[in-house]
Protein backbone atom coordinates (compact mmCIF):
# COMPACT_ATOMS: atom_id res chain seq x y z
CA UNK A 1 0.00 0.00 0.00
CA UNK A 2 1.65 3.60 -1.05
CA UNK A 3 -1.14 5.75 -0.81
CA UNK A 4 -0.14 9.08 1.07
CA UNK A 5 -2.87 11.90 2.30
CA UNK A 6 -1.33 15.57 2.41
CA UNK A 7 -3.03 17.66 4.77
CA UNK A 8 -1.98 21.57 3.75
CA UNK A 9 -3.94 24.89 3.75
CA UNK A 10 -2.07 26.28 1.20
CA UNK A 11 -2.72 25.16 -2.04
CA UNK A 12 0.98 25.67 -3.43
CA UNK A 13 2.85 23.09 -0.92
CA UNK A 14 -0.16 20.26 -1.47
CA UNK A 15 0.44 20.63 -5.21
CA UNK A 16 4.24 20.31 -4.88
CA UNK A 17 4.11 17.96 -2.68
CA UNK A 18 1.50 16.04 -4.35
CA UNK A 19 3.75 16.36 -8.00
CA UNK A 20 7.08 15.32 -5.72
CA UNK A 21 5.36 12.08 -4.63
CA UNK A 22 3.28 10.64 -7.44
CA UNK A 23 6.52 11.44 -9.10
CA UNK A 24 8.06 8.58 -6.75
CA UNK A 25 5.22 5.81 -7.48
CA UNK A 26 2.82 7.16 -4.82
CA UNK A 27 -0.81 7.60 -4.80
CA UNK A 28 -1.44 10.87 -3.21
CA UNK A 29 -4.78 12.19 -1.87
CA UNK A 30 -4.93 15.74 -0.19
CA UNK A 31 -6.97 17.48 2.41
CA UNK A 32 -7.01 21.25 3.23
CA UNK A 33 -7.59 21.10 6.85
CA UNK A 34 -7.64 18.56 9.29
CA UNK A 35 -11.57 18.31 9.40
CA UNK A 36 -11.46 17.54 5.74
CA UNK A 37 -8.67 15.01 6.28
CA UNK A 38 -10.27 13.10 9.04
CA UNK A 39 -13.31 12.66 6.80
CA UNK A 40 -11.69 12.02 3.96
CA UNK A 41 -9.62 8.76 6.25
CA UNK A 42 -12.94 7.71 7.55
CA UNK A 43 -13.19 5.89 3.87
CA UNK A 44 -9.95 5.14 2.80
CA UNK A 45 -6.74 3.27 3.70
CA UNK A 46 -2.90 5.33 4.13
CA UNK A 47 0.28 4.38 4.37
CA UNK A 48 1.56 7.57 5.88
CA UNK A 49 0.01 11.04 6.48
CA UNK A 50 1.67 14.35 6.26
CA UNK A 51 0.64 17.39 7.72
CA UNK A 52 1.37 20.71 8.27
CA UNK A 53 0.84 22.06 11.90
CA UNK A 54 -0.33 25.75 11.72
CA UNK A 55 -3.73 25.34 10.21
CA UNK A 56 -7.58 26.56 10.65
CA UNK A 57 -9.94 24.87 12.68
CA UNK A 58 -8.48 21.22 13.65
CA UNK A 59 -4.73 21.94 13.22
CA UNK A 60 -1.67 19.52 12.62
CA UNK A 61 -1.10 18.89 16.40
CA UNK A 62 -5.14 17.95 16.98
CA UNK A 63 -4.84 15.99 14.09
CA UNK A 64 -1.98 13.62 14.81
CA UNK A 65 -3.77 13.26 18.21
CA UNK A 66 -7.53 12.14 16.71
CA UNK A 67 -5.05 10.22 14.26
CA UNK A 68 -3.28 8.35 16.70
CA UNK A 69 -6.55 7.46 18.64
CA UNK A 70 -8.79 6.40 15.78
CA UNK A 71 -5.86 5.06 13.25
CA UNK A 72 -2.99 4.32 15.25
CA UNK A 73 -1.44 2.06 12.35
CA UNK A 74 -0.70 4.73 10.46
CA UNK A 75 2.42 7.29 10.58
CA UNK A 76 2.04 10.76 10.84
CA UNK A 77 5.05 13.16 9.46
CA UNK A 78 4.54 16.95 10.91
CA UNK A 79 5.66 19.75 8.53
CA UNK A 80 6.00 23.12 9.93
CA UNK A 81 7.53 26.93 8.91
CA UNK A 82 6.96 27.37 12.81
CA UNK A 83 9.22 25.06 14.47
CA UNK A 84 10.17 24.96 18.05
CA UNK A 85 11.70 22.43 19.97
CA UNK A 86 8.42 22.20 22.28
CA UNK A 87 6.37 21.60 19.58
CA UNK A 88 8.66 19.28 18.09
CA UNK A 89 8.98 17.46 21.01
CA UNK A 90 5.29 17.26 22.00
CA UNK A 91 4.85 16.10 18.58
CA UNK A 92 6.92 13.05 19.16
CA UNK A 93 5.30 12.41 22.21
CA UNK A 94 1.89 12.51 20.85
CA UNK A 95 3.17 9.74 18.20
CA UNK A 96 4.29 11.80 15.11
CA UNK A 97 6.58 9.45 13.10
CA UNK A 98 9.15 11.97 12.59
CA UNK A 99 9.00 16.03 12.17
CA UNK A 100 10.81 18.25 9.47
CA UNK A 101 10.48 22.06 9.17
CA UNK A 102 10.04 24.39 6.19
CA UNK A 103 11.96 24.97 4.08
CA UNK A 104 13.40 21.07 3.87
CA UNK A 105 15.09 19.23 1.83
CA UNK A 106 13.15 16.84 -0.62
CA UNK A 107 15.16 13.94 -0.72
CA UNK A 108 15.28 14.08 3.30
CA UNK A 109 11.44 14.18 3.05
CA UNK A 110 11.36 11.04 0.68
CA UNK A 111 13.75 9.11 3.03
CA UNK A 112 11.08 9.79 6.36
CA UNK A 113 8.47 8.42 4.18
CA UNK A 114 10.19 5.48 3.09
CA UNK A 115 10.85 4.35 6.58
CA UNK A 116 7.54 5.82 7.22
CA UNK A 117 5.76 3.14 4.63
CA UNK A 118 7.82 0.73 6.09
CA UNK A 119 7.02 0.87 9.63
CA UNK A 120 3.51 0.91 8.95
CA UNK A 121 4.18 -2.63 6.74
CA UNK A 122 5.72 -3.71 9.86
CA UNK A 123 2.63 -2.77 11.90
CA UNK A 124 -0.04 -4.39 9.78
CA UNK A 125 1.74 -7.66 9.51
CA UNK A 126 2.83 -7.76 13.17
CA UNK A 127 1.49 -10.77 15.13
CA UNK A 128 -0.73 -10.02 18.05
CA UNK A 129 1.25 -11.26 21.63
CA UNK A 130 -0.76 -13.06 24.05
CA UNK A 131 -1.32 -10.57 27.36
CA UNK A 132 2.12 -12.83 29.44
CA UNK A 133 3.99 -12.03 26.26
CA UNK A 134 3.76 -8.46 25.97
CA UNK A 135 6.38 -7.55 27.73
CA UNK A 136 8.72 -9.23 25.46
CA UNK A 137 7.54 -6.95 22.16
CA UNK A 138 8.42 -9.58 19.54
CA UNK A 139 11.50 -11.32 21.45
CA UNK A 140 10.86 -14.79 20.30
CA UNK A 141 12.35 -17.68 22.42
CA UNK A 142 12.60 -19.86 25.86
CA UNK A 143 16.41 -21.46 26.17
CA UNK A 144 17.94 -20.23 29.38
CA UNK A 145 20.18 -17.31 27.85
CA UNK A 146 16.86 -15.77 26.33
CA UNK A 147 15.08 -15.98 30.01
CA UNK A 148 18.18 -14.32 31.62
CA UNK A 149 17.44 -11.41 29.38
CA UNK A 150 13.98 -10.88 30.16
CA UNK A 151 15.10 -10.95 33.62
CA UNK A 152 17.83 -8.26 32.63
CA UNK A 153 14.83 -6.28 30.71
CA UNK A 154 12.51 -5.83 33.49
CA UNK A 155 15.26 -5.32 36.43
CA UNK A 156 16.47 -2.48 34.20
CA UNK A 157 13.51 -1.11 32.08
CA UNK A 158 12.41 0.86 35.60
CA UNK A 159 15.35 2.60 35.98
CA UNK A 160 17.07 5.56 34.45
CA UNK A 161 20.00 3.40 34.21
CA UNK A 162 22.35 3.16 31.44
CA UNK A 163 22.30 0.30 29.39
CA UNK A 164 24.78 -1.50 26.64
CA UNK A 165 23.33 -4.11 24.62
CA UNK A 166 25.82 -6.43 23.23
CA UNK A 167 25.64 -9.17 20.23
CA UNK A 168 26.12 -10.67 16.96
CA UNK A 169 24.92 -8.90 13.99
CA UNK A 170 20.77 -9.99 13.79
CA UNK A 171 20.71 -11.47 17.09
CA UNK A 172 18.02 -8.52 17.84
CA UNK A 173 19.87 -5.72 19.89
CA UNK A 174 17.02 -3.35 18.79
CA UNK A 175 14.59 -5.33 20.06
CA UNK A 176 15.79 -5.04 23.32
CA UNK A 177 16.14 -1.52 23.24
CA UNK A 178 12.42 -1.17 22.56
CA UNK A 179 11.39 -3.79 25.39
CA UNK A 180 13.77 -1.65 28.10
CA UNK A 181 12.05 1.24 26.48
CA UNK A 182 8.44 0.11 26.39
CA UNK A 183 8.73 -1.28 29.96
CA UNK A 184 9.44 1.47 31.88
CA UNK A 185 8.04 4.85 32.74
CA UNK A 186 9.44 6.87 29.81
CA UNK A 187 7.08 4.34 27.26
CA UNK A 188 5.25 7.79 26.65
CA UNK A 189 7.49 9.78 25.35
CA UNK A 190 10.09 9.42 22.59
CA UNK A 191 12.49 6.43 22.07
CA UNK A 192 14.65 8.33 19.44
CA UNK A 193 16.90 5.90 17.30
CA UNK A 194 20.38 6.54 15.60
CA UNK A 195 22.44 4.84 13.71
CA UNK A 196 26.14 5.87 14.36
CA UNK A 197 27.30 3.74 11.56
CA UNK A 198 25.52 5.84 8.78
CA UNK A 199 26.08 9.13 9.70
CA UNK A 200 29.37 10.79 8.08
CA UNK A 201 31.77 12.05 10.52
CA UNK A 202 31.34 15.93 9.82
CA UNK A 203 27.16 15.45 10.71
CA UNK A 204 27.39 13.79 13.89
CA UNK A 205 27.26 16.50 15.94
CA UNK A 206 24.76 18.24 14.46
CA UNK A 207 22.62 15.11 14.04
CA UNK A 208 23.31 14.57 17.57
CA UNK A 209 23.36 18.18 19.60
CA UNK A 210 21.24 20.12 16.22
CA UNK A 211 22.53 23.60 15.20
CA UNK A 212 21.76 27.35 15.07
CA UNK A 213 20.25 28.51 12.13
CA UNK A 214 23.29 29.85 10.03
CA UNK A 215 25.47 28.07 12.45
CA UNK A 216 27.05 26.88 8.90
CA UNK A 217 26.33 27.14 5.17
CA UNK A 218 22.93 25.85 4.15
CA UNK A 219 21.60 25.85 7.90
CA UNK A 220 18.78 28.22 6.96
CA UNK A 221 16.71 26.77 10.54
CA UNK A 222 17.50 25.48 13.57
CA UNK A 223 17.05 22.26 14.13
CA UNK A 224 16.94 20.10 17.42
CA UNK A 225 19.15 17.02 17.84
CA UNK A 226 18.31 13.50 18.85
CA UNK A 227 19.00 14.66 22.20
CA UNK A 228 16.59 17.18 22.45
CA UNK A 229 14.12 14.83 21.00
CA UNK A 230 14.46 12.46 23.09
CA UNK A 231 13.98 14.53 26.26
CA UNK A 232 12.13 12.79 28.97
CA UNK A 233 12.47 9.74 26.74
CA UNK A 234 15.01 7.05 25.41
CA UNK A 235 17.69 7.47 23.28
CA UNK A 236 19.41 4.53 21.72
CA UNK A 237 22.59 4.63 20.16
CA UNK A 238 22.92 1.92 17.75
CA UNK A 239 26.53 0.77 16.18
CA UNK A 240 27.98 2.99 19.08
CA UNK A 241 31.31 2.15 18.62
CA UNK A 242 31.45 3.77 15.39
CA UNK A 243 31.06 6.97 17.15
CA UNK A 244 34.25 9.29 16.07
CA UNK A 245 36.85 9.90 19.05
CA UNK A 246 36.53 13.23 19.09
CA UNK A 247 32.38 13.21 19.15
CA UNK A 248 33.28 10.83 22.27
CA UNK A 249 34.72 13.37 24.43
CA UNK A 250 31.87 15.78 23.80
CA UNK A 251 29.33 12.34 24.68
CA UNK A 252 30.60 12.18 27.26
CA UNK A 253 30.09 15.20 28.99
CA UNK A 254 26.26 14.65 27.94
CA UNK A 255 26.40 11.48 30.01
CA UNK A 256 27.29 13.38 32.69
CA UNK A 257 26.22 16.44 32.84
CA UNK A 258 22.63 15.93 30.94
CA UNK A 259 23.38 19.45 29.44
CA UNK A 260 25.19 20.37 25.68
CA UNK A 261 25.00 23.37 23.48
CA UNK A 262 23.48 23.45 19.53
CA UNK A 263 26.18 23.69 16.83
CA UNK A 264 26.66 27.43 16.67
CA UNK A 265 24.89 28.33 19.66
CA UNK A 266 25.73 29.91 22.89
CA UNK A 267 22.89 28.47 25.28
CA UNK A 268 23.82 25.49 27.40
CA UNK A 269 20.61 23.09 26.48
CA UNK A 270 19.63 20.89 29.70
CA UNK A 271 17.71 17.39 28.93
CA UNK A 272 16.44 14.35 30.93
CA UNK A 273 17.29 11.61 28.49
CA UNK A 274 18.11 7.85 29.36
CA UNK A 275 21.13 6.10 26.94
CA UNK A 276 20.66 2.53 25.45
CA UNK A 277 23.89 1.53 23.61
CA UNK A 278 24.54 -1.16 20.71
CA UNK A 279 27.48 -2.50 19.21
CA UNK A 280 28.17 -5.57 17.69
CA UNK A 281 32.25 -5.07 18.40
CA UNK A 282 34.56 -6.03 21.38
CA UNK A 283 34.31 -2.59 23.04
CA UNK A 284 37.04 -3.73 25.79
CA UNK A 285 39.36 -4.30 22.69
CA UNK A 286 38.75 -1.14 21.33
CA UNK A 287 39.89 0.35 24.53
CA UNK A 288 43.03 -1.08 24.33
CA UNK A 289 43.52 -0.24 20.78
CA UNK A 290 42.98 3.52 21.46
CA UNK A 291 39.68 3.30 18.99
CA UNK A 292 37.32 4.27 22.14
CA UNK A 293 37.83 6.19 25.30
CA UNK A 294 38.03 4.45 28.35
CA UNK A 295 35.79 6.62 30.27
CA UNK A 296 33.42 6.52 28.12
CA UNK A 297 33.00 2.55 27.68
CA UNK A 298 32.60 2.38 31.63
CA UNK A 299 30.15 5.45 31.25
CA UNK A 300 27.59 3.25 29.19
CA UNK A 301 28.26 -0.33 30.65
CA UNK A 302 26.91 0.53 33.93
CA UNK A 303 24.23 -2.43 33.16
CA UNK A 304 25.51 -4.80 30.38
CA UNK A 305 23.16 -7.36 28.61
CA UNK A 306 24.79 -10.03 26.34
CA UNK A 307 22.72 -11.15 23.26
CA UNK A 308 24.34 -15.08 22.72
CA UNK A 309 24.16 -15.84 18.60
CA UNK A 310 21.37 -18.24 17.38
CA UNK A 311 24.24 -21.33 17.58
CA UNK A 312 24.79 -20.90 21.35
CA UNK A 313 20.52 -21.02 21.75
CA UNK A 314 19.19 -23.55 19.17
CA UNK A 315 16.47 -24.81 21.29
CA UNK A 316 15.20 -21.31 20.23
CA UNK A 317 15.43 -22.01 16.80
CA UNK A 318 11.70 -24.35 15.87
CA UNK A 319 9.74 -21.16 17.87
CA UNK A 320 11.14 -18.61 15.51
CA UNK A 321 10.43 -20.74 12.66
CA UNK A 322 7.13 -21.06 13.80
CA UNK A 323 6.75 -17.37 13.69
CA UNK A 324 8.48 -16.60 10.73
CA UNK A 325 6.29 -19.00 9.13
CA UNK A 326 2.98 -17.48 10.61
CA UNK A 327 4.06 -13.95 10.26
CA UNK A 328 5.00 -14.59 6.41
CA UNK A 329 2.39 -16.69 5.33
CA UNK A 330 -0.16 -13.18 6.84
CA UNK A 331 2.38 -10.73 5.03
CA UNK A 332 2.63 -12.79 1.75
CA UNK A 333 -0.92 -14.91 1.44
CA UNK A 334 0.24 -17.96 1.87
CA UNK A 335 -0.72 -20.86 3.59
CA UNK A 336 3.05 -23.27 3.85
CA UNK A 337 4.30 -25.09 6.49
CA UNK A 338 7.37 -26.93 6.87
CA UNK A 339 8.63 -30.40 7.25
CA UNK A 340 10.51 -32.28 9.65
CA UNK A 341 13.24 -33.19 7.27
CA UNK A 342 13.62 -29.23 6.44
CA UNK A 343 13.56 -28.02 10.47
CA UNK A 344 16.36 -30.69 11.07
CA UNK A 345 18.55 -29.36 8.38
CA UNK A 346 17.94 -25.97 10.12
CA UNK A 347 18.86 -27.16 13.54
CA UNK A 348 22.41 -28.61 12.11
CA UNK A 349 23.00 -24.98 10.75
CA UNK A 350 25.60 -22.50 12.71
CA UNK A 351 23.91 -19.69 11.36
CA UNK A 352 26.62 -16.87 11.43
CA UNK A 353 23.89 -14.07 10.35
CA UNK A 354 21.53 -15.29 13.27
CA UNK A 355 17.99 -14.37 13.57
CA UNK A 356 17.76 -12.16 10.22
CA UNK A 357 19.52 -14.59 7.78
CA UNK A 358 17.25 -17.48 9.20
CA UNK A 359 14.30 -14.48 8.77
CA UNK A 360 15.56 -13.78 5.38
CA UNK A 361 15.60 -17.57 4.29
CA UNK A 362 12.72 -18.41 5.54
CA UNK A 363 10.51 -15.78 3.31
CA UNK A 364 12.63 -17.27 0.68
CA UNK A 365 11.81 -20.75 1.06
CA UNK A 366 8.27 -19.94 1.63
CA UNK A 367 7.79 -18.17 -1.99
CA UNK A 368 9.70 -21.47 -3.85
CA UNK A 369 7.61 -23.99 -1.69
CA UNK A 370 5.88 -26.61 -3.63
CA UNK A 371 2.50 -28.18 -2.17
CA UNK A 372 2.74 -25.75 0.44
CA UNK A 373 5.26 -27.26 2.30
CA UNK A 374 9.10 -26.13 2.75
CA UNK A 375 11.19 -29.85 2.34
CA UNK A 376 15.08 -30.04 1.78
CA UNK A 377 13.76 -29.38 -1.94
CA UNK A 378 13.43 -25.75 -1.13
CA UNK A 379 17.18 -25.23 1.06
CA UNK A 380 19.27 -24.13 -0.91
CA UNK A 381 21.96 -25.73 -2.10
CA UNK A 382 24.90 -23.44 -0.57
CA UNK A 383 22.93 -24.14 2.86
CA UNK A 384 22.76 -27.76 2.74
CA UNK A 385 26.53 -27.59 1.69
CA UNK A 386 27.22 -25.04 4.90
CA UNK A 387 25.42 -27.46 6.92
CA UNK A 388 27.81 -30.52 6.19
CA UNK A 389 30.92 -28.15 6.64
CA UNK A 390 29.62 -27.16 10.27
CA UNK A 391 29.04 -30.78 11.01
CA UNK A 392 32.78 -31.99 9.64
CA UNK A 393 35.07 -29.26 10.16
CA UNK A 394 33.23 -27.23 12.94
CA UNK A 395 36.03 -28.42 15.66
CA UNK A 396 38.73 -28.71 13.45
CA UNK A 397 38.86 -25.10 12.77
CA UNK A 398 37.44 -23.68 16.05
CA UNK A 399 34.12 -22.32 14.89
CA UNK A 400 32.66 -24.74 17.27
CA UNK A 401 33.52 -24.87 20.82
CA UNK A 402 34.07 -28.79 21.18
CA UNK A 403 31.66 -28.89 24.56
CA UNK A 404 28.88 -27.48 21.99
CA UNK A 405 29.68 -29.69 19.06
CA UNK A 406 29.78 -32.60 21.55
CA UNK A 407 25.99 -31.35 22.95
CA UNK A 408 25.06 -31.18 19.31
CA UNK A 409 25.70 -33.95 18.26
CA UNK A 410 24.61 -35.91 21.71
CA UNK A 411 20.87 -34.10 20.89
CA UNK A 412 20.89 -35.19 16.95
CA UNK A 413 21.17 -38.67 17.94
CA UNK A 414 19.04 -38.25 20.63
CA UNK A 415 16.33 -36.86 18.31
CA UNK A 416 16.69 -39.32 15.58
CA UNK A 417 16.29 -42.11 18.56
CA UNK A 418 13.10 -40.51 19.35
CA UNK A 419 11.80 -40.13 15.80
CA UNK A 420 12.76 -43.82 14.93
CA UNK A 421 11.11 -44.87 18.50
CA UNK A 422 7.64 -43.31 18.02
CA UNK A 423 8.03 -44.53 13.99
CA UNK A 424 8.33 -48.49 15.68
CA UNK A 425 5.43 -48.06 18.39
CA UNK A 426 2.85 -46.25 15.82
CA UNK A 427 3.24 -43.32 17.23
CA UNK A 428 2.12 -44.18 20.78
CA UNK A 429 3.97 -41.97 23.45
CA UNK A 430 3.83 -45.00 26.24
CA UNK A 431 5.32 -47.78 23.97
CA UNK A 432 8.15 -45.96 22.86
CA UNK A 433 9.26 -44.29 26.51
CA UNK A 434 8.96 -47.75 27.72
CA UNK A 435 10.98 -48.90 24.92
CA UNK A 436 13.37 -46.09 25.46
CA UNK A 437 13.68 -46.21 29.36
CA UNK A 438 11.88 -42.52 29.67
CA UNK A 439 8.99 -41.73 31.51
CA UNK A 440 6.05 -40.97 29.63
CA UNK A 441 5.97 -37.30 30.76
CA UNK A 442 9.94 -37.57 30.19
CA UNK A 443 9.27 -38.57 26.76
CA UNK A 444 7.09 -35.51 25.95
CA UNK A 445 9.53 -33.15 27.53
CA UNK A 446 11.88 -34.20 24.79
CA UNK A 447 9.61 -34.00 21.97
CA UNK A 448 8.61 -30.60 22.74
CA UNK A 449 12.67 -29.60 23.27
CA UNK A 450 12.71 -31.18 19.77
CA UNK A 451 9.98 -29.86 18.38
CA UNK A 452 7.97 -33.29 17.88
CA UNK A 453 4.68 -32.63 18.97
CA UNK A 454 3.42 -33.82 16.24
CA UNK A 455 3.10 -37.69 15.40
CA UNK A 456 5.59 -38.59 12.27
CA UNK A 457 4.17 -39.55 9.23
Amino acid sequence: MKKILIVDDELNMRLVLSAMLKKEGFDVSSASNGREALQVLQSNRFAVVITDLKMPDIDGMALLSRIAEQHPEIPVIMITAHGTIATAVEALKKGAFDYITKPFDLDDLKNIISKAVKTRTLKENELFLTPSEVDRLGIIGTSPRIMEIFEAIKRVAPTTTTVMITGETGTGKELVADAIHYNSPRKKNPLIKINCAAIAETLMESELFGYEKGAYTGAAVTKPGKFELAHKGTLFLDEVAEIPREMQVKLLRVLQEQTFERVGGLRTIKVDVRIIAATNQNLSRQVQTGNFREDLYYRLKVFPIDIPPLRERKEDIPPLIDYFLEKFNKKLGLSVGMSDEGREILLRHEWPGNIRELENLIERMMLLAENKQITSREIPDEFKVSVAECQTKGVDDGRMPFKAYVRDQVENVERQVIIKCLEESGGNITQAAKKMGLSRKGLQLKMIKYNLRKEPK
